[in-house]
């Protein structure tokens, strides 16, 4: 079951610009010990469900895990080889917009080096640069 939104206004979206960096969610509001991106990109809804499927087997399914991300924007894609035009192509995914210093995964209830080796393994499932934030 990946991520993806139950209702949206607008099926198709403009790509829009990608913010830098972000000072609205870069401090923990949950668990003790978070996972911190440290540039802008876009995370699939399957991406985030790896590195979070990794970060539980990890921390042996002890304490609490906050995913702070949501994937609402589409990406869509026309078929290979069809001609130019004839409008946008369908939805193939979803995915989050993350800016740099935004806090992706939160823990709480375990112990710190578990934590932290626990978001190691889910930051080599992410495409982006992210760091350690406690």
């Amino acid at each position: 079951m990946f991520l993806q939104p139950k209702q949206f206004k607008f099926k198709k979206l403009k790509k829009g610009k990608l913010i830098k960096y972000n000072f609205k969610s870069n401090f923990l509001k949950f668990g003790t010990i978070g996972l911190k991106a440290s540039e802008a990109g876009l995370i699939s809804n399957r991406q985030i469900e790896a590195a979070r499927q990794a970060i539980v087997r990890k921390i042996k399914r002890n304490g609490k895990i906050w995913i702070r991300i949501f994937p609402h924007y589409p990406v869509t894609k026309k078929p290979t080889e069809i001609r130019m035009g004839k409008g946008k192509g369908n939805t193939v995914y979803w995915c989050s917009k993350v800016s740099g210093g935004t806090i992706l995964f939160e823990i709480c209830g375990v112990n710190k080096n578990i934590a932290i080796s626990a978001f190691k393994t889910g930051a080599a499932k992410l495409p982006i640069k992210t760091v350690i934030f406690d």
